[in-house]
């Protein structure tokens, strides 16, 4: 391992500190690569040019683009990253995925078997699994594809240019029209059509004279 750390710091890849960094495959590289500690690269892996891969990464069996960023403490097996984007901190991109460029993937996001197009913005805390992605969609933070029914993976379709509100649950078998925008919180179960507005929620009410008692049933403790 040590020959093929040596390698790429002669071809001018960046090692913060090749002690701490473990190639279990075959490890390539563009110019001007930069790679921080504690960082496992797993099978074959190919980093594009002016790619940075931030401390504490696991990647294996994936390509990088170029100029693409992996924040600390992100894991990518299986999959292609295009260029000039970001994953992480702390995401997930699983087996199957494909993503296009300029494309965020932020902190707490896992990706399973998806196709994701170009400009897409999908920051905080979602799950997205066996879907396809226009480009320029925007998914708030909490939002999740229900892909599994039970005995089978189902799919998600969305279309180009699509905005879908925080903490949105996607109930597949689905198809999101492009230019639609779904309401934050809600549960969609039909498919949308395109260029609307879709919400599906409970509507909020208030209970007159509450007492605001908070006590417990007798015998808890």
């Amino acid at each position: 391992m040590k020959d093929n750390i040596d390698k790429l710091v002669v071809d001018g890849v960046t090692i913060q500190d090749p002690n701490r960094i473990d190639i279990r495959g075959n490890l390539k590289c563009g110019s001007g690569v930069n790679i921080d500690i504690n960082v496992i690269f797993e099978g074959e892996v190919f980093l594009g040019d002016n790619v940075k891969i931030g401390a504490n990464c696991i990647i294996s069996n994936s390509d990088i683009g170029d100029n693409t960023v992996v924040k600390p403490f992100s894991m990518i097996e299986g999959a292609q990253i295009g260029a000039d984007g970001f994953v992480g901190p702390f995401g997930r991109i699983r087996e199957g995925t494909v993503v296009g460029n300029k494309t965020q993937l932020g902190n707490f996001v896992e990706i399973k078997n998806v196709r994701i197009g170009d400009g897409c913005r999908i920051n905080h805390m979602t799950f997205l699994g066996d879907s396809v992605l226009g480009d320029n969609v925007t998914i708030g933070a909490g939002s999740i594809t229900c892909n599994y029914d039970g005995k089978t993976s189902q799919k998600t379709v969305i279309e180009e240019n699509v905005f879908i509100g925080s903490g949105t649950n996607l109930v597949a078998p689905l198809k999101v029209g492009s230019d639609a925008t779904i309401g934050s919180g809600s549960t969609i179960t039909e498919d949308v059509p395109r260029g609307k507005l879709t919400l599906a929620r409970s509507r909020q009410i208030t209970i007159d004279n509450w007492d605001g008692s908070t006590e417990k049933p007798k015998g808890e403790q």
